[in-house]
């Protein structure tokens, strides 16, 4: 082209350093993630942490409402399931934080309260009892997801994150912490044979193992689940078929025993959860006020939980 100079040539693009650039004892983040095996491999990992409070969650509550093991199956599977749709729409809309989006203790006492209602009370069969109780949570629950949907799409919630600081990721983890000790430590003594040697290899593959080996490739801190559990659930089910506990009290084989959860049993092989299965939710104001309270709990909690992530 005439009176026209070469194109300037173009700059290459900045490219993000490398993890381990930025923060020494950092492997990934989420410019540069894990290789595809490794991936799977920790997010099954991430999924046995998370399946422990996915499953003492309704342990705990349904037989409250007046459910058996097949209620309990289905609702372990619904969380299951509303996990993995908010994980999904997490990672690829959200902040895409590594942190699975499920169940949460915050929520339990308020539906505990719903659950001793007393329009319950009165109803006789157990069944009919559940449905109607996990309509009332669902109610409760429906209208208190209202205040986070405000805070989030309104832009309220950016101003006061401002104003929190990390540091108040150490006490409110560790409160939260506290808070589970009554059901992560008794429980774990029902059956000291099983959860002490559970803590100890966890605690062996994390910490020990890595400072004998001196390794540059993390295997066993980083899948230190995943190795404990395979361990403990061979050796516990090896216990259960070699006859340990045929003479034990009910409440030890419940607790001990592999084959006495009745969860297997009374899960179906395939079933996809769907909206208001159990019924129509309904109303109630003095339930919906419990858990709008936890819901902003539940709200500020999230806010540590990102700065331990990042």
């Amino acid at each position: 082209m005439a009176g026209g100079g070469a194109p300037a040539p173009k700059q290459d693009e900045l490219q993000p350093h490398p993890a381990k650039d930025q923060l020494p004892n950092i492997s990934y983040c989420i410019t540069s993630p894990p290789p595809w095996p490794e991936a799977i491999l920790l997010g099954f990992q991430h999924y046995l942490v998370m399946l422990g409070t996915t499953v003492l969650i309704p342990t705990a509550l349904v037989p409250q409402m007046g459910g058996g093991n097949d209620e309990k199956a289905k609702v372990i599977q619904t969380l299951l399931f509303v996990a993995g749709l908010n994980t999904l729409a997490q990672t690829v809309f959200g902040t895409r934080l590594p942190a699975v989006i499920g169940g949460s203790y915050t929520f339990v006492a308020p539906t505990i309260s719903i659950i001793l209602a007393g329009r319950y009370n009165g109803i006789v069969d157990p069944h009919e009892r559940f449905k109607r109780t996990m309509r009332g949570i669902q109610g409760a629950l429906i209208v208190a997801s209202t205040l986070q949907i405000i805070f989030g799409f309104s832009g309220l919630w950016r101003n006061v994150t401002r104003f929190l600081s990390p540091l108040s990721a150490v006490p409110l983890v560790a409160l939260a912490g506290f808070g589970l000790f009554e059901l992560a430590f008794p429980g774990v003594a029902k059956c000291i044979e099983i959860g002490l040697p559970a803590l100890i290899a966890l605690l062996i593959f994390s910490q020990y193992i890595p400072h004998l080996l001196h390794s540059e490739r993390r295997v066993f801190d980083r899948f230190a689940v995943l190795f404990s559990v395979a361990i403990v659930w061979i050796y516990a089910h090896l216990l259960t078929v070699g006859g340990a506990y045929k003479h034990a009290s009910p409440q030890t084989q419940l607790s001990c025993r592999t084959d006495r959860s009745g969860l297997i049993n009374a899960a179906p092989w395939i079933r996809v959860p769907w909206p208001f299965q159990w019924g129509a939710p309904t109303f109630d104001a003095g339930e919906v006020f419990a858990m709008m309270m936890a819901s902003f709990v539940g709200l500020v909690e999230v806010c540590p939980i990102s700065f331990i992530s990042l």
